[in-house]
């Protein structure tokens, strides 16, 4: 489908509620809710008391309105891409209920508007790493994605800020502790979105998207580096407690955690099925979450 046509694509009796729907499903608030968590609890962890609730509550909002404009203009990149692929075709610019340019200008305006959020009521240096975000993922990952299978590799650098963009709203300064919390969440990615890409590789090769899975069709090198990241990940995520961050609730349950994800990656490197990457991609939707909260739960 060429841009044109989904341009054409409009329906008109969309109307108000329908509206309002479609633009909120532009900025994936499932993705921006988790994007939001992590920061939260990374802002939670550089802090010191007292507890800055005012600083944090407009840092949130202006993460919050990053994520959603990340995610609204990476969906009109790919907007002659969306239409080709049965998972994204029902998105509002392919279905019609959201224009282009309504689009474009949706997601500048809260780019826009968060960076000059975080710039004002924030600091520049958290503010200069949503101009990371902004430039990596929906300037630089995105259009590589029809180009090379390197791309989830770029594109986990820009996907692993939030929490470091949490730590440094609450800090304005980048500690070793606060690169730990990027590299969990740059190596949590591998596993997640290549569980994703096997379930959904026949899409992803009908639209020229060059995931790992489209690739090397086999899955070798896929599930391979799965488990290998997984592996990479354990003893990252027990940072925080060498760090002195976290005490030893938390250190017991991300070992827990950590043996879980080992065990469902290397079931599914073993299946190759779309079921056990279904499986993992639950396992590691609700692995970050977790892990996160009991640093904050066991804080020292």
């Amino acid at each position: 489908m060429s841009s044109v046509s989904v341009e054409q694509a409009v329906v008109p009796s969309i109307g108000l509620r329908g509206k309002v729907s479609a633009y909120i499903e532009l900025t994936k608030p499932r993705i921006a809710f988790l994007l939001v968590l992590v920061s939260a609890a990374a802002f939670y962890l550089a802090s010191t008391p007292p507890f800055n609730y005012v600083l944090f509550v407009n840092a949130m909002v202006a993460i919050t309105l990053l994520a959603f404009g990340v995610a609204t203009l990476n969906q009109w990149l790919e907007r002659d891409i969306d239409p080709l692929m049965k998972r994204t075709v029902g998105r509002p610019i392919p279905s019609g209920r959201v224009s282009q340019t309504e689009a474009l200008v949706f997601g500048a305006v809260l780019c826009i508007g968060a960076e000059t959020y975080l710039a004002l009521a924030i600091n520049l240096l958290t503010a200069a790493l949503g101009l990371v975000v902004i430039v990596g993922y929906v300037l630089v990952y995105t259009p590589l994605k029809t180009r090379t299978s390197a791309s989830t590799a770029i594109g986990a650098i820009p996907g692993a800020m939030p929490p470091l963009m949490g730590w440094t709203a609450a800090a304005d300064s980048i500690s070793i502790a606060a690169w730990a919390l990027f590299a969990m969440q740059f190596l949590w990615q591998f596993p997640h979105f290549f569980a994703i890409a096997w379930m959904y590789r026949d899409q992803y090769r009908n639209a020229g998207i060059k995931m790992l899975p489209v690739v090397e069709k086999d899955g070798t090198l896929t599930f391979r580096q799965i488990v290998l990241f997984t592996i990479m990940l354990i003893p990252i995520s027990l940072s925080p407690y060498v760090f002195g961050i976290c005490g030893e609730i938390f250190f017991i349950g991300a070992i827990v955690l950590g043996m879980w994800h080992i065990v469902e990656s290397l079931v599914t490197a073993k299946r190759r099925t779309d079921a056990a990457a279904r499986r993992l991609l639950l396992v590691t939707v609700l692995y970050l979450p977790l892990l996160f909260l009991l640093m904050v739960i066991d804080k020292r």
